[in-house]
């Protein structure tokens, strides 16, 4: 499959304004590629032999990182991206950090600092389930949020929202250009599909655990996070880092767009085992003497 074609209906064109209503469907489908519930584990498989190959590399190589971001609305399936996409990867090599309510430590600093505190070290994905993006999501969604955070009061008259899309762009570019690459997707569900999968998690026993009376109430104000999510994605899709929108009314299509996404970004990263010196390549002869002359 060519990652880079697969991936290119998910893209925000950077500079452009776009209608996430009009221009990005939850059940959209592929027309000119041939994928369907029966063969998409096959195929997921496939692309997480070709994540773990891509990841041994990076993490030999220990001069890219690359951060994953995923946010969506709930029971979107971030959880469930994340533990199918990433299984097969190397442990050692992926680190997964969740992003919940700010503590009392995080709240007297900046917003981007906790995110420093979290991101991958050199030859690691990390993966950060929500993200600092939530200061211009949530907050705006619910302002009281902004009173928490003890914020000058010009701050909050000067248009905090753009100055806030602004020090994201700048903190994304600086990461990118110190060797942490950026993909953010969007999984893109339905409210209609959101209803169904709250109303699963309350009829099945086994998923009682994972729903939330709050999730619920957060789903009154849908049209106010679909359009704070737009003006994210028209703000801050940008060259360097540009933003997904991956259709996830069916799962086993989001993961697997996903798991694309993430390939197509370690291909364009392209990392190699590192080379050995010749004085390296003449211990390791000496070393592979040394073994082969040892008795049994």
């Amino acid at each position: 499959m060519d990652l880079k074609k697969f991936v290119k209906p998910f893209i925000v064109p950077p500079g452009d304004q776009i209608s996430l209503k009009k221009d990005y469907k939850p059940d959209f489908l592929p027309e000119d590629i041939k994928i369907d519930k029966d063969n998409a584990d096959e195929l997921l498989t496939e692309g997480i032999e070709t994540l773990a190959e891509y990841q041994d590399k990076l993490y030999a190589q220990n001069i890219y990182a690359l951060l994953v971001i995923l946010q969506a609305m709930d029971a979107a399936g971030k959880d469930g991206a994340i533990k199918h996409v990433m299984t097969g990867l190397n442990p050692q090599g992926v680190q997964v950090y969740s992003f919940k309510q700010p503590s009392s430590e995080e709240l007297d600093h900046d917003f981007l600092w906790r995110s420093f505190r979290a991101l991958p070290e050199r030859g690691r994905i990390g993966i950060f389930n929500r993200s600092y993006y939530e200061e211009v999501l949530v907050a705006r969604v619910h302002p009281e949020i902004l009173a928490k955070q003890q914020l000058p009061k010009e701050t909050l008259e000067n248009h905090i929202w753009k100055r806030r899309y602004e020090d994201i762009n700048n903190f994304e570019k600086y990461l990118v250009g110190n060797g942490i690459e950026i993909v953010k997707i969007f999984l893109n569900v339905s409210k209609e599909e959101q209803k169904e999968r709250f109303l699963e998690r309350i009829n099945k026993p086994d998923k009682n655990w994972k729903f939330s009376a709050a999730d619920v109430r957060e789903r009154g104000f849908w049209d106010d996070y679909q359009d704070a999510y737009e003006k994210v994605f028209n703000n801050t899709s940008t060259e360097w880092a540009p933003w997904y929108v991956v259709p996830a009314d069916r799962k086993w299509f989001a993961r697997l767009a996903v798991a694309a996404i993430v390939g197509a970004k370690l291909q364009e990263i392209d990392p190699q085992y590192p080379t050995i010196t010749e004085q390296q390549r003449e211990e390791l002869i000496k070393a592979k003497a040394l073994l082969e002359g040892e008795k049994d």
